[in-house]
């Protein structure tokens, strides 16, 4: 009986656009979310990837003051920036869109308003942190001092990226200003709060029923409501954001994070909006068959498994999450990457120089799924050069080389019935299951080791029979062996697509003149022509780690 395709909602966490993507971006939430929707693509699934630029957030307002010009400006910027980098990279996304559309506005004031009439929302007083040096209101982001609950003295206004806990500019200690160091004192203002303490029972047993969480996601989450959900301020004193659609209050706007996480709902909209189809969206939201899956970096997983869930279940009638896949961090050369102190290697600067499979692959190897990972120079040339090229590539291009060469540009006449043959092609179909089993359990490091596991059978393979050798002796013996080499090939072609795009289209319009896009072997069928060969990978210098270590610290 043929299973019916499932709704499979890909959402890749919204970044701040004040400054180009690094590394440490991408390797938590863009390429693990483009492998998962690239497979359940594969295997007949309806997928919709969604994203956007934060427009919205503190920094950017930050950077557009230290530069003159106005928060539009600079978010547009990035925005082009961070658009073509995640396009370069082959990131499949079906809509990458941003913070600053009516589109957007518009369902935020609308969920807004539904909360507040549903008596989710109230008006409350609360100090927040004045600055006397510059006469406003400074925002979470805006502050630091020490955090309460662990040894962090630049713990920020809502969050300590130490322990992980989400914070109130009045829980740190020996508050200070991230503008010029001042010393704010709080005063009066009233906002919106969100009644996430009403919500807290639900919230928790939603946690407590999700058996195949990752660890630290769930643990973190509990965490916090074991602790007692605090009501949160969803609204600012801030002159760059969405409109409050209530009368009086013009001189405010409404919480970034609170909008942020609504961006998944407003993108779904957005990309079916002018199809054939409008209401579309409703299939992955409304459904409950459908399934959501949030990729995100650790630093975002209460605002995803905490504050989504609880709008959510203010308006009624949403999906929640189905999973939130949150990654640790991806440090470099033993450091946090950081845009302030410039150490970093950023995605548009790296793609000048090298290719996005090989970074997809390294990032993918060394993925920080559940502690964090350090990108070195040193590791990159290793993993392109040892496993890329010495065992990926080496066994392609020997195979497909050797054929091309001494079967006059044919695949060689071999027979798919010999026991040697169905060796093989059962190994193809047990890695076939194995790398898919592994993307479905969101286990991204384990279905790249099972892939390059199959390239190293077949080099084995080809080191134990030697067609080579057996050329001059005995042709057919040899056309055997390389027929059945590419068996392996061919299936390789179709489970490298969701982790090297670029390398797999590049092979199967090698193989088959086409893509492909099925997740299963194409047996190959003796003496059918193909084109000749071309390598899948280019081995980098040595020098390249010295150079590009040098360059960061000079940066």
């Amino acid at each position: 009986m043929e299973t019916k395709p499932k709704n499979i909602l890909v959402c890749v966490a919204w970044p701040y656009v004040n400054g180009p993507p690094h590394l440490g971006h991408i390797a938590g939430m863009s390429i693990p979310a483009d492998i998962f929707g690239r497979y359940n693509r594969l295997i007949g699934n309806n997928v919709a990837m969604v994203s956007g630029s934060d427009m919205h957030g503190t920094p950017v307002t930050l950077l557009a003051n230290d530069l003159g010009v106005t928060p539009e400006e600079i978010s547009k910027k990035y925005h082009d920036i961070w658009s073509k980098s995640l396009n370069d990279m082959n990131f499949q996304y079906d809509l990458y869109t941003h913070t600053h559309t009516d589109n957007h506005k518009n369902i935020v004031q609308e969920i807004f308003k539904t909360l507040l009439e549903k008596g989710y929302l109230e008006i409350r007083e609360q100090l927040m942190p004045y600055s006397i040096t510059e006469n406003i209101f400074l925002s979470d982001r805006l502050v630091e001092g020490e955090c309460p609950y662990g040894d962090n003295d630049k713990a920020r206004g809502d969050q300590c990226d130490v322990c992980g806990k989400t914070l109130d500019p009045s829980d740190l200690g020996n508050i200070r200003s991230k503008r010029d160091g001042s010393i704010p004192e709080f005063r009066k203002t009233s906002h919106f709060f969100l009644k996430l303490s009403e919500m807290e029972e639900d919230i928790k047993k939603w946690i407590q029923s999700k058996k195949d969480w990752r660890q630290n996601v769930k643990n973190q989450s509990l965490s916090f409501i074991n602790e007692g959900l605090k009501d949160r301020a969803i609204t600012r004193d801030l002159s760059w954001g969405i409109d409050i659609p209530v009368d009086g209050w013009e001189d405010k706007k409404i919480y970034v994070w609170f909008e942020a996480v609504i961006g998944y709902i407003s993108a779904t909209v957005e990309l079916f909006k002018n199809s054939d189809n409008p209401e579309q969206w409703r299939e992955f939201w409304e459904n409950t068959s459908s399934e959501s899956y949030y990729f995100q970096g650790k630093d975002n997983i209460p605002f995803h498994s905490i504050i989504l869930p609880a709008i959510l279940l203010g308006i009624e009638g949403k999906n929640l999450p189905t999973e939130v896949v949150a990654n640790e961090y991806l440090n470099f050369s033993g450091k946090e990457f950081s845009k302030s102190k410039n150490w970093a290697v950023w995605l548009p600067d790296f793609l000048e120089k090298y290719s996005p499979d090989s970074l997809r692959y390294y990032l993918t190897s060394i993925m920080p799924e559940t502690s964090d990972s350090d990108f070195t120079w040193e590791g990159y040339l290793s993993s392109n050069n040892n496993e890329l090229v010495a065992n990926l590539g080496n066994f392609i291009h020997r195979i497909l080389t050797m054929a091309h060469k001494n079967f006059d540009g044919k695949i060689p006449k071999f027979d798919k019935n010999a026991n040697s043959s169905k060796e093989i092609i059962d190994k193809c179909n047990e890695a076939i299951s194995e790398v898919g089993n592994s993307i479905s359990k969101r286990k991204f490091r384990e279905s790249l080791n099972k892939l390059m596991a199959l390239s190293k059978y077949g080099n084995q393979f080809l080191d134990k029979n030697e067609p080579w050798k057996k050329m001059k002796e005995n042709k057919d013996e040899a056309g055997e062996i390389l027929g059945q080499s590419i068996i392996i090939i061919n299936t390789l072609s179709s489970i490298l697509e969701p982790f090297l795009p670029e390398s797999s289209k590049k092979l199967q319009n090698i193989l088959f003149d086409k893509e492909i896009n099925e997740w299963k072997i194409i047996l190959p069928e003796s003496g059918k022509p193909f084109k000749k060969p071309v390598p899948l990978f280019e081995k980098l210098d040595e020098e390249i780690v010295l150079m590009e270590n040098r360059n960061s610290l000079n940066e």
